[in-house]
């Protein structure tokens, strides 16, 4: 784990895309809700819920006090597709980006456990961090 007790405590802001692609009836199913419940709803929560106990997934992660998170979920059944973006804040020593892109893997987990009872071919296709604010490294922005 690398040395952060000499940084300076300021805010950080990180965010993370995925994308699920299955077929656009599955994700009508999906919308639809399954036995299980809503899936879209517990892909959220999922990713909420990732985001903060993402030092306890990666080792070399250090636990971060977040400010705040937000895991958005978009449904894009003519696409065949459904879309996660979390957005996650602190004010801290080291970044948040880990966070957010383990939101969205877990997020995106989780819709693959509702879409696999119709589709075991859907497929996780992307996870990437867009943009992050913050940080003696400065702020990234992904190019589109």
């Amino acid at each position: 784990m690398v040395e952060v007790g000499d940084k300076e405590v300021t805010d950080r802001e990180a965010v993370a895309e995925a994308a699920i692609r299955m077929r656009p009836e599955t994700v009508q199913r999906l919308i639809e809700g399954t036995v299980k419940g809503d899936p879209i709803e517990a892909a959220r929560i999922a990713g909420l819920m990732a985001a903060k106990r993402t030092p306890e997934l990666l080792p070399f992660c250090h636990p971060v006090a977040l400010t705040g998170a937000e895991v958005q979920v978009e449904a894009r059944s003519a696409e065949g597709e459904v879309g996660v973006r979390a957005t996650v804040r602190a004010r801290d020593r080291t970044g948040v980006e880990m966070e957010a892109l383990t939101a969205c893997a877990v997020a995106a987990l989780s819709l693959y456990d509702a879409a696999k009872a119709f589709e075991r071919g859907a497929a996780i296709a992307e996870i990437r961090l867009v943009e992050k604010r913050g940080g003696a490294g400065g702020d990234f922005i992904a190019p589109t």
